[in-house]
């Protein structure tokens, strides 16, 4: 009879120790969503893809993305990537703070290109989600030839 007894008792204590665990878990994840909700966030004054319109071939443009810290923590820009060569971004290299706003600077050359261009600036930062794309279009027309002789 003793033996029965112990695997009673062995079986109760696992399964307290199962919702013991199931309750960390909640805690922890009640914790991540708390955290979450208050991560920076890049927020831009204005939505959806800048238009720099029409430009002559070797054109160079720029745009400034202003945005504000609208989290909770200080916003960290760690890199910007574009999606080729012919796209310069500049941004803040300090901290953020809540609240506070600043800007990142696109310049786009358009030497070599002809025709409808769309390109995307990727953010990366400690916000959540970990990228934010920027992104802009331009119609490029072909340079004038002069007349030869």
């Amino acid at each position: 009879m003793c033996v029965p007894n112990w695997v009673f008792i062995l079986a109760v204590a696992g399964l307290g120790f199962g919702l013991g665990s199931c309750d960390n878990r909640q805690q922890a994840e009640k914790a991540q969503a708390s955290v979450s909700g208050k991560m920076p966030k890049i927020s831009f004054a204005q939505k959806g893809v800048f238009d720099f319109g029409t430009l002559t071939e070797g054109d160079t443009v720029e745009h400034v993305f202003p945005f504000t810290n609208t989290g909770e923590f200080p916003l960290i820009i760690n890199n910007i990537t574009a999606s080729c060569g012919c796209t310069t971004p500049e941004w803040p290299r300090e901290p953020i703070s809540p609240g506070a706003s600043s800007s990142i600077r696109v310049r786009f050359n358009s030497r070599g290109k002809s025709g409808e261009q769309n390109k995307t600036v990727t953010i990366f930062a400690n916000t959540e989600p970990s990228m934010t794309d920027l992104q802009f279009k331009a119609l490029v027309n072909p340079k004038a030839v002069a007349a030869q002789h």
